[in-house]
């Protein structure tokens, strides 16, 4: 579990289980950068539902573990998308890093995946797609992480607080 700098940290987990408002408040405490993955791929790519329309999941899966790949060799709290991990390589490089998995029941996340902009929840009842998806990754989140904070009822706030306790104990 080495890495760039003693407090790079990588949250990964389910789509709406916070990992981008926790990555944000975690770094600002850590005082590193914030990298958020999809970002950089909407930056680099153009927007995640396009990729997906124009491309396919297999090639947008391609794109993710490239842009995954590079942030990891950077410092920082790393968001990655809630996919990333169903790529077996970006599975071997999260093992070289802390990873965090962020939780979350599907009632928690049922509010949360309402702002639409996600490919795979287009379906006629999300909630079940979500719970799906969860459901296959979910053995390769725990694979990959080194703790886990469930996001369902705390504050993202205290949990950033705790993640940052976490790492500091760690470096």
């Amino acid at each position: 579990m080495s890495s760039p700098d003693p407090l790079t940290t990588v949250l990964v987990g389910p789509m709406g289980a916070g990992k981008t408002s926790v990555g944000r408040q975690v770094a600002k405490r850590l005082g590193i950068a914030f990298i958020d993955t999809d970002k950089r791929i909407t930056a680099e790519h153009g927007p995640i539902p396009e990729i997906f329309t124009s491309q396919g999941e297999r090639r947008f899966r391609e794109i993710e573990a490239q842009i995954v790949a590079a942030a990891l060799e950077e410092e920082g709290v790393i968001s990655v998308g809630g996919g990333a991990v169903t790529s077996e390589t970006t599975r071997e490089l999260l093992h070289r890093h802390p990873v965090v998995f962020l939780a979350v029941t599907a009632e928690a996340v049922s509010t949360r995946i309402r702002a639409g902009g996600r490919p795979l929840l287009e379906a006629e009842d999300p909630l079940a797609r979500w719970s799906e998806i969860y459901q296959q990754r979910l053995s390769w989140y725990e694979d990959v992480s080194d703790i886990t904070f469930d996001t369902s009822r705390r504050p993202m706030q205290r949990i950033a607080d705790d993640i940052a306790a976490w790492r500091r104990e760690q470096a």
